[in-house]
């Protein structure tokens, strides 16, 4: 599908890289993304720190090596620190866009989202079972169709089944009803209790 001169994916791929700079200012100024007064949040950055971190100073090592190595040639290492500067800030921007947009509570929905790709509100009304429950990416074989995973770190922590589908859209457009929502939470168990106390 397109509309005007752009296909739909790619108009897509660009609104997913201004979320992720725009969470870079709300990180700044220390703000969360559509956190109301009387909502709670819950983070779930934890287990991919590390990871983030990490390959962050591995781009900007390759990034230093790289500049030293062409600096003979301008336009080369123009378009190479350019290149390489972007994957540093869209590497870091995975954290900081996971940072500034958490999982929500608010009085009738839970909003679970995977950073600035996923942001799924589920009504409190088709919440069937909340189970709090460890599972690793890929250790029970493929996930069923019905069975959104959003796994962080290559884990999820909390299972949310639903009472009917809701229409999860994918990155690039894609639609899928879903009846079983699993993700992680740093403090699963607050999460699995608020949200028990909130379907009751």
């Amino acid at each position: 599908m397109t509309r005007g001169f752009l296909p739909d994916s790619v108009r897509r791929l660009a609104a997913h890289e201004a979320r992720v700079l725009r969470s870079f200012g709300l990180w700044i100024v220390r703000r969360r993304h559509q956190v109301g007064p009387g909502d709670r949040a819950f983070g779930y950055v934890s287990p991919q720190t590390a990871t983030v971190y990490g390959l962050a100073f591995v781009c900007v090592v390759e990034t230093v090596g790289v500049s030293f190595m062409v600096r003979d040639w301008p336009a080369v290492h123009a378009a190479l620190l350019f290149l390489d500067v972007y994957t540093v800030v869209q590497v870091l921007g995975i954290q900081v866009a996971a940072v500034t947009r958490p999982h929500v509570l608010t009085p009738d929905a839970l909003r679970v989202r995977a950073g600035a790709r996923v942001d799924l509100v589920i009504p409190l009304a088709q919440i069937a079972c909340i189970r709090r429950e460890l599972k690793f990416q890929g250790a029970g074989g493929t996930v069923p169709d019905d069975v959104l995973e959003l796994s962080v770190g290559s884990q999820t922590s909390l299972t949310v089944e639903l009472t009917e589908p809701i229409t999860h859209v994918q990155l690039l457009g894609k639609r899928r009803e879903v009846t079983v929502v699993r993700f992680h939470a740093d403090e699963s168990g607050e999460l699995a209790k608020a949200l028990t106390a909130a379907v009751a």
